[in-house]
């Protein structure tokens, strides 16, 4: 019904989101069939530019290869040793920068909300019509989750630690914050056109949109160990991101 969101290309770093041919998006070499096949795998050990000459490229290679880590090991089966020999530094310079693993995977944590919260911002909503721009970040999301499993497990991951990363973290807050934001803006569009029923709360409708994104990718494997269904293939994906988007439709219009 809706067509994939047409965003601007990215130019990030290696294992930053990009477009596709078929118009969704991935991050690095992830493809949806992959959420049981983490990311980011470096490219060799081989030592590149010192800290001195490129202090945030060295930053971002701990960060990617960290992500990787984490998202494969979980914060406790991560080891700082591990990281360090697969990146273009040391030990001793990944707690310089940020202090100890647990100070990593805060930062991993907040460079993965920033990202899709880059993405979001990107999309225009605010000029569409409310119905379209509540369609189009539904789909944006689901796309987003299908194509960055790296993200739907970092999450389960902060959630088997109840959250308290996300609890101590400066950032991610104020982050998340504008998805919120950008939904109540679209609602009350919808509201005043007289589109929208009214009572919904913009918490609601972001943990409407999430959810069907995000069980899509977290429960892959149990589905198709228990049903035989694979989420992921083509056409069933296509179906369930059609789904969605009529099932967010309906929880809001008239």
């Amino acid at each position: 019904m809706y067509e994939p969101v047409q965003l601007v290309k990215s130019t990030g770093p290696t294992g930053a989101a990009r477009r596709v041919d078929d118009g969704s998006w991935r991050r690095g070499n992830i493809g949806m069939n992959e959420m049981t096949q983490p990311s980011a795998r470096p490219a060799s050990g081989r030592k590149t530019a010192s800290w001195t000459q490129d202090p945030e490229g060295v930053r971002r290679g701990i960060l990617e290869v960290a992500r990787a880590e984490f998202v494969e090991k979980g914060l406790s089966g991560a080891r700082v040793d591990e990281i360090a020999a697969r990146t273009a530094t040391s030990k001793r310079m990944i707690y310089y920068y940020f202090g100890d693993k647990e100070g990593l995977y805060r930062a991993v944590l907040e460079e993965a909300y920033s990202r899709i919260r880059n993405f979001e911002r990107s999309l225009d909503l605010a000029d569409l019509p409310p119905r379209e721009a509540i369609a189009r970040l539904t789909g944006f999301t689901f796309d987003y989750h299908a194509d960055n499993p790296d993200f739907v497990r970092l999450v389960m991951v902060e959630n088997i630690h109840h959250g308290r990363h996300l609890a101590s973290s400066s950032k991610i807050g104020a982050l998340n914050l504008s998805a919120i934001d950008m939904i109540r803006e679209v609602y009350e569009r919808g509201l005043a056109d007289g589109v929208f029923r009214e009572n919904l709360d913009p918490i609601d409708i972001h943990l409407t949109i999430s959810a069907l994104a995000f069980y899509n990718v977290s429960n892959r494997a149990s589905i198709r160990q228990v049903f035989g269904h694979d989420m992921a293939a083509p056409q069933a994906r296509a179906r369930r991101r059609s789904s969605a988007i009529e099932t967010v439709l309906r929880m809001l219009c008239r």
